[in-house]
């Protein structure tokens, strides 16, 4: 079985290593470093705290959970697929010229760039 994961330094543990170990049908694949963009529930995700929550006023967790599992329910219920709107050697170019211009590679608004220019939930 072959997992897909970000490269979260958790992933890399002792523990887990050792987990893999006793269990060598597994093989760990990871994503390149600030590629979240790759991952199609990282940008659910942004699109979940972009539309319900930066601007939510939650005054318990429980008001917070019904946040999102309403917006989850709505979403469910009208689905849309994310569609990749940009090529492969668009994307690249405008990460190379923005390391070029940005002194520190891991910025994160790289990943905030690219989830946005990139990739867009379209209706069907």
């Amino acid at each position: 079985m072959h997992l897909i994961l970000d490269n979260l330094k958790t992933h890399r543990t002792r523990l887990i290593h050792d987990w893999l170990v006793k269990r060598p049908r597994f093989h760990l694949h990871f994503t390149p470093t600030s590629a979240s963009w790759l991952n199609l529930v990282e940008c659910w995700f942004a699109l979940l705290s972009r539309r319900r929550l930066e601007r939510g006023a939650f005054t318990s967790t429980a008001d917070l959970e019904a946040a999102i599992l309403t917006y989850s329910a709505e979403t469910n219920a009208a689905p849309r697929p994310f569609v990749w709107t940009r090529t492969a050697d668009d994307i690249f170019a405008s990460v190379a010229r923005y390391r070029l211009n940005t002194p520190s590679s891991h910025n994160r608004k790289l990943v905030t760039l690219l989830d946005y220019k990139c990739m867009r939930a379209v209706r069907r």
